[in-house]
């Protein structure tokens, strides 16, 4: 009975949102390192990434736990908003709002809801093309070969499979990666899905890049004032509110919710206007 009474409480509900929100804060600066190689790095490189992402245990395990505390983080924080409402004065709610806390704080069920809409997009827009999608296109480079040019597929063991072979149907494409030999039915070797090819057309697709792009830097800039009341509240929630080191929290958060979602938006920036 008590453990059920805990579970369900205000107190318990705060831990696991600061928990949740830390963990994904953690999500947030990895996911930044691996997408900066879309400017910093090559192709070969980012798609390297995507595929140890995707195919890596312990990379497939944290997703999952990725992926729940996302819809954990969101549900409690409605729930918490609601517990919060229902309990708050309407007069407190209507008169000088603005002096009793910052407008981050008031908001962040908006804000969360609007970066939830973005994940959701986000998610449709890339990994589940990743995942699901047949049509998937594979990387392929142009190599020089006796003063013709024809064009390879990368293989992941650092070679190339020539893309004649896979019109002349001497080489067969299963389980949209594998590469087999049509006549024996042996794998050959396995390609790289082209996550880089696909980021960077929609970035600059000619129709909706540019609106992507916009809506990209502005969920962005959504996500800053979540992270920079969220950080610190975080911290607080957990029972780290000593005055020795709230300073060092407080400017840490600042940093963390201007750096990271500056960085993610420079991304699609860089994409749309600048990258050939």
């Amino acid at each position: 009975m008590a453990k059920s009474a805990l579970l369900k409480s205000s107190l318990a509900k705060k831990y696991w949102m600061a928990l949740t929100g830390l963990f994904l804060c953690l999500f947030l600066a990895g996911h930044l390192v691996g997408n900066l190689q879309l400017i910093f790095g090559d192709a070969l490189q980012f798609n390297q990434y995507a595929l140890f992402m995707t195919t890596n245990p312990a990379v497939k395990l944290l997703s999952y736990v990725t992926y729940i505390s996302i819809l954990f983080h969101a549900i409690d924080g409605i729930i918490l908003t609601i517990q919060n409402k229902k309990a708050r004065p309407i007069s407190y709610a209507k008169e000088n709002a603005a002096a009793n806390s910052a407008w981050a704080s008031r908001n962040m069920a908006v804000l969360g809801t609007l970066i939830l809409v973005f994940i959701v997009t986000h998610m449709v827009n890339f990994w589940a093309k990743m995942h699901f999608d047949e049509k998937m296109p594979l990387q392929t480079t142009t190599i020089d070969v006796g003063g013709q040019k024809q064009e390879f597929y990368l293989t992941t063991d650092g070679g190339y499979m020539p893309k004649m072979q896979i019109e002349q149907q001497a080489v067969v494409i299963k389980n949209r990666t594998e590469f087999y030999d049509a006549q024996a039915n042996v794998k050959l070797k396995d390609g790289y899905k082209d996550l880089h090819k696909i980021t960077f057309e929609f970035f600059q697709n000619e129709q909706f890049g540019l609106i992507a792009t916009i809506l990209y830097v502005i969920s962005m800039i959504v996500l800053a004032f979540h992270l920079n009341h969220g950080f610190a509240s975080a911290f607080q929630s957990l029972g780290a509110n000593n005055p020795k080191y709230n300073g060092l929290i407080k400017g840490f958060g600042k940093g963390f919710s201007l750096i990271v979602p500056l960085l993610f938006a420079i991304i699609p920036i860089y994409i749309h206007f600048f990258a050939k």
